[in-house]
């Protein structure tokens, strides 16, 4: 009897045992399940405020082509005006008898050139609206090429009518140097497969520093250091990725062009960056705004 009471107990305390660790493995896949919820949480927070900010610049350039289709629509209005104003005056001139051949072919000329201003300010209007599609464009692709990246070391906007790619000094270079680090060399790679997309845009390069002092045994001070950044930038972009030189400038700004003021670590921090500039190709933005002689 007293053997089976014994067996009895030691089954018992071989079951509880098995609940227990059955119990603890259920709690273990608990916590990663919870662990993985709050990844997924955090992931979809992040993307919903890129979505946003995405869509603030989408009404932002919505906003701007709007504008810039009433002030078209302004001078075509206008336009319009002038010729019947111009019809109505030959048609009454056509019933005078004094009316020189000169006159009338000096009036058909103006007709001639209001119809060739109104064309033009057709052709402006698309293409404004074809450098805003293009520059939204490519907006969208670097931000995707460029997701993992975080946006302490990467920024892009569109500023002024051309797009922005700001690249952090602590991403780009070790302090006081001006050689790309290896981090970078990926980055600029992602950059460089948008740039070599897109063939009719230049590139436009510009290292900055904040106001500290600098000088070395090979650089004369902030100016020197900020323009052997930028050549840096642009050898690698040229030599690694392939992007073309001539469609490249690398400038630098030193320390007079800071995006807020050196009166923190934090505010010099962001002044030290190096921006390449996306822009259309200066011959077809001058001919854009500059229309034909005798028109």
């Amino acid at each position: 009897m007293q053997k089976t009471i014994v067996a009895i107990a030691l089954l018992l305390t071989l079951g509880s045992c098995a609940s227990k660790k059955k119990m603890v493995a259920l709690e273990n896949k608990a916590n990663e399940i919870q662990l993985q919820l709050d990844k997924a949480r955090a992931d979809l927070n992040d993307c919903d405020g890129k979505t946003a900010n995405l869509n603030t610049q989408l009404k932002q350039r919505a906003d701007e082509l709007a504008s810039r289709n009433s002030r078209v629509k302004e001078l075509e209005d206008q336009v319009d005006y002038l010729k019947k104003n111009n019809n109505q005056l030959l048609d009454r001139m056509s019933d005078l008898s004094v009316i020189s051949k000169e006159g009338a072919e000096s009036i058909k000329r103006s007709m001639e050139t209001m119809n060739q201003q109104g064309k033009y300010i057709q052709n402006l209007n698309t293409s404004i609206q074809r450098k805003d599609s293009l520059n939204m464009a490519l907006v969208m692709n670097l931000k995707r090429s460029l997701q993992d990246v975080s946006d302490e070391d990467v920024q892009i906007e569109v500023k002024k009518g051309v797009v922005y790619v700001s690249l952090s000094d602590k991403m780009l270079f070790n302090t006081g140097s001006y050689n790309i680090t290896s981090k970078a060399e990926v980055i600029l790679g992602k950059v460089a497969r948008i740039l070599n997309d897109y063939k009719e845009i230049e590139i436009l390069v510009e290292g900055h520093t904040d106001n500290v002092p600098y000088r070395s045994e090979n650089l004369v001070d902030n100016w020197d250091l900020s323009v052997k950044r930028a050549t840096s930038v642009v050898r690698t972009l040229q030599e690694k990725y392939g992007v073309s030189p001539t469609r490249m400038i690398a400038g630098g700004r030193g320390e007079h062009l800071p995006k807020v003021g050196n009166d923190s670590k934090d505010s010099r921090s962001q002044n030290r960056r190096t921006e390449i500039i996306i822009t259309p190709k200066l011959d077809q933005f001058f001919n854009l705004y500059t229309p034909q002689a005798g028109k």
